[in-house]
């Protein structure tokens, strides 16, 4: 039988999304309520717009002069569907194509890897995106803990995958030093790290939440500023860089 995705959108021509313009597929569904979630209209696993591989493949192929950069899987949580990613990545690879795979890792199951000892098999690029540091935090921030999703990095990195670390910096939350530090700590531990893309929070969800009829979560927060973010990033770098001590 068929694998069916259940998919929220396709952007044809995205750019924040791995390396070069990319062909980007937002799947449908997410178990984290992440306070800065800009994308509450992702998080339903009812919402159902069915694509097959093959149907994803024929749109890429429409426009593929134009996005040479690849494919990307986003969400919601791209591992929820799984099986879906997979096959969709492994066609892909056949036909040449370079593979991204935008995720938390919070259903990353340590004990049991063989569904994605299967994945990265075809997976060319990780956009692993790490919610917080400090796993007490996590759960405040996401409802989850942080302790398989930071497993699945260990487990990226023994498996020789390539990663960009993302990380969105919000005010009173994550945009302290003592956690940027600690987050640089834990980076220094991985190999295949490529690239460190710090994402400074912003409120321009707040018309989705209205519509969506949810309350804004950060409603006192303001947005953190460039200047902010450039900072935040220095630390990490900077913690990055630490000679181990003799």
């Amino acid at each position: 039988m068929e694998t069916l995705g259940n998919i929220h959108s396709i952007e044809t021509c995205g750019t924040v999304d791995g390396p070069g313009v990319r062909f980007v597929v937002f799947l449908q569904g997410c178990p984290m309520r992440c306070l800065y979630c800009h994308n509450p209209d992702t998080w339903s696993l009812t919402e159902n717009k069915k694509y097959s591989v093959q149907d994803i493949l024929e749109e890429f192929d429409g426009v593929k002069e134009f996005v040479k950069g690849g494919i990307t899987v986003t969400g919601g949580e791209p591992l929820l569907q799984i099986n879906f990613v997979t096959e969709l990545f492994k066609q892909a690879r056949e036909k040449g194509i370079h593979t991204a795979l935008d995720t938390s890792g919070v259903t990353f199951t340590p004990k049991d890897t063989k569904k994605f000892d299967r994945l990265i098999k075809y997976t060319n690029l990780v956009l692993l995106d790490i919610k917080h540091i400090d796993d007490n935090e996590h759960n405040k921030l996401t409802g989850y803990s942080n302790k398989n999703i930071l497993e699945f990095g260990r487990y990226l990195s023994k498996n020789n995958v390539s990663m960009w670390i993302r990380h969105v910096v919000v005010p009173d939350i994550t945009y302290k030093e003592g956690y940027l530090k600690e987050l640089g700590r834990y980076i220094k531990t991985l190999k295949g790290v490529e690239a460190l893309d710090i994402l400074p929070y912003h409120d321009m969800a707040r018309g989705k939440y209205k519509e969506l009829g949810i309350e804004y979560p950060l409603e006192n927060t303001l947005p953190l500023s460039k200047e902010e973010a450039i900072k935040a990033r220095d630390i990490i770098l900077n913690e990055i860089k630490q000679k181990k001590p003799d």
